[in-house]
C-alpha cells in the first residue's frame, strides 16, 4: 500500500466514525418513490413539452456546443435564452453559464480582486465561498443575515473596490436575506450586492420572477444577480444577470466562462422552454409555498421563504437513520450533514414540490410526518 493509499483510508475511515461518509446511489429514469429531496420544484425538468424541446434542441444542435461560448459555443439558442431570461427577471442583460457554479465564480472573481473587499455572509454558498477565496481579495466574513455587520465591514473598506455576497433564499435553512436593507447598505459605501437567487428565481415574487424583482431591486445599479437553470427550470447551466456593462465586462474577464466549452443545446432548450411555460402559468410558484407551509406545520419547524425546508436532526447518525426511513417508506429527502452544513447541525433537507399530484404529496407529509416524530428524539 502506498502512502496515498494508506491516507485515503485513513481519511475514509475518519468519515466513517464522525457519520459523514458519502456515496454515490445511481437511481433509475423512472421509479415509485416520491422525490421531495431534489431540486426540480415546479416539475418542469420532467415536463414532456420541456424534455421535447431538449431532444430535438440535441438532434438539430448536436450533443455539445462545441467550443467555448467565444470560439462558436454560442448558438440562437443561449441568445433566446440570455434575452428572455433578463426580460423576465426585469434586468438589462444576462449571460449564461455551463453550471451555476461557473455563474458564481464568474462574476466574483472578475469583479475582485487583491485590491478588493469580499464581505460574505456565513451561510453562503460553497461556489460564493471558492469564488471569494480565487479572486484573492480581502475577504470579511459576517454572521448571517446580520446587517449591521455588513455595514461595519463596508466602513472599514477604505479605497477598496467592495462586494457584499449572500443568497436570495439560503439553500440549508430556506430562510430569506434582508435585500432590501442590504441594498441600502451597500448604495451607502459604494459597494455591489451580489445576490445568488439559486432558490429564488422561480419560487419567489410575481411569476417567481425571484426574490430582487420582488423587493424592487431589478433596476438597482449595485445590485447584481446569479442564477442557476438546474432547479426551478429543471435544466442544467447558471446565469449572471445585471446591466449590459457588466455583462461585457464578464465576456471579456470571466476566466471560467472563457475557458469553458458552453452549456450544451439541449438544457439551454430545455431551460428555454421551461422559462416560457412559468410565464404561462404564473400560478405554480404558489403551489410550492402552500404546500411548504403545510409540511412545515406538520413537522413543527419555521416555514420556508422558499422550497427548501429544514428539518434539525440530533446527529449526523440519526439524521441519516430517518432518511433511510423515509425512502424505506417511499419518500426521498436530502440529508445534510457537517461539513456541508454552515452551523454544524445535521438536518433533513425536503424540498416542496409542484410538480407531484395531490394523493402522493398527501402520502409524503404523513411519512415524513412519522419518520421525524420516530427520529426527532434519537441518538
Amino acid at each position: 500500500m502506498s502512502g496515498w493509499d494508506g491516507w485515503f483510508a485513513a481519511q475514509r475511515s475518519a468519515r466513517e466514525h464522525a457519520g459523514v461518509q458519502r456515496v454515490l446511489r445511481p437511481r433509475p429514469a423512472t421509479e415509485a418513490v416520491i422525490d421531495l429531496a431534489g431540486n426540480d420544484y415546479l416539475g418542469l425538468g420532467a415536463h414532456p413539452g420541456v424534455r421535447r424541446a431538449a431532444a430535438d434542441a440535441a438532434l438539430e444542435w448536436g450533443a455539445g456546443a462545441g467550443a467555448s461560448r467565444l470560439v462558436t459555443g454560442t448558438t440562437e439558442l443561449h441568445a433566446e435564452l440570455e434575452r428572455e431570461l433578463a426580460e423576465f427577471t426585469g434586468r438589462e442583460a444576462a449571460l449564461v453559464f455551463s453550471t451555476g457554479y461557473h455563474a458564481n465564480l464568474s462574476a466574483v472573481t472578475a469583479l475582485a480582486d487583491k485590491h478588493s473587499l469580499v464581505v460574505s455572509d456565513a451561510h453562503a454558498h460553497a461556489s460564493l465561498i471558492d469564488a471569494a477565496r480565487l479572486s484573492r481579495a480581502a475577504i470579511e466574513v459576517v454572521p448571517h443575515n446580520d446587517v449591521a455587520a455588513v455595514r461595519a465591514a463596508l466602513a472599514s473598506a477604505g479605497d477598496r473596490r467592495a462586494i457584499v455576497l449572500t443568497e436570495s433564499i439560503f439553500s440549508v435553512l430556506g430562510d430569506a436575506a434582508p435585500l432590501p436593507e442590504l441594498a441600502a447598505v451597500c448604495a451607502e459605501h459604494d459597494a455591489l450586492l451580489l445576490v445568488d437567487e439559486a432558490h429564488g428565481l422561480g419560487v419567489v415574487g410575481a411569476g417567481g420572477r425571484g426574490s430582487v424583482h420582488a423587493h424592487g431591486l431589478a433596476r438597482h445599479p449595485q445590485v447584481v444577480v446569479t442564477a442557476t437553470l438546474s432547479k426551478s427550470f429543471g435544466a442544467m447551466g447558471g446565469a449572471v444577470l445585471g446591466s449590459a456593462a457588466l455583462i461585457d465586462h464578464l465576456t471579456n474577464r470571466a476566466r471560467p466562462f472563457i475557458f469553458d466549452t458552453g452549456l450544451a443545446p439541449a438544457p439551454t432548450a430545455g431551460a428555454l422552454d421551461a422559462l416560457r411555460r412559468l410565464r404561462g402559468r404564473p400560478e405554480l410558484p404558489g403551489a410550492i409555498h402552500r404546500r411548504g407551509g403545510e409540511l412545515a406545520d406538520r413537522l413543527g419547524v419555521p416555514r420556508s421563504a422558499g422550497a427548501v425546508l429544514s428539518v434539525p436532526m440530533p446527529s449526523p447518525r440519526v439524521a441519516v437513520a430517518a432518511q433511510a426511513a423515509a425512502l424505506a417508506a417511499g419518500v426521498r429527502v436530502g440529508c445534510f450533514r457537517p461539513p456541508s452544513v454552515p452551523d454544524g447541525v445535521s438536518r433533513l433537507r425536503i424540498t416542496a414540490r409542484a410538480g407531484i399530484g395531490e394523493d402522493r404529496w398527501a402520502t409524503a407529509v404523513a411519512v415524513l410526518s412519522r419518520v421525524v416524530d420516530d427520529h426527532r428524539e434519537g441518538s
